[in-house]
């Protein structure tokens, strides 16, 4: 399983722990990743997704997980976050009709 937010893309970085005498070695800096159920209204059931707190915020800002998905470009989601988005708007159809 890959260390990358789903809706922010925010993975892992590299860089340098810089001690006192100078002497470099190389470290990594890891996403705040967590392991949430958001709750999807369209779909009536709670949806487990890996996304950092930034991205968390981002998708209570934008309204929900629905309204994130549905309201972003495609371009701009992730494989895993299309997906949804396509099980999210085929619910919504079915729910319509």
């Amino acid at each position: 399983m890959t260390k990358k937010c789903m809706v922010t893309g925010k993975g892992v970085l590299a860089g340098n722990n810089d001690s006192y005498s100078k002497r470099k070695t190389r470290r990594r800096f890891m996403p705040n990743l967590q392991t949430v159920a958001i709750y999807s209204e369209i779909l009536a059931a709670p949806v487990k997704i890996r996304i950092t707190s930034a991205g968390l915020r981002t998708i209570e800002k934008n309204g929900g997980l629905d309204l994130y998905l549905l309201n972003t470009p495609v371009s701009k989601l992730s494989a895993e976050s299309k997906k949804l988005r396509e099980r999210i708007a085929a619910a919504k159809v079915a729910k319509a009709a």
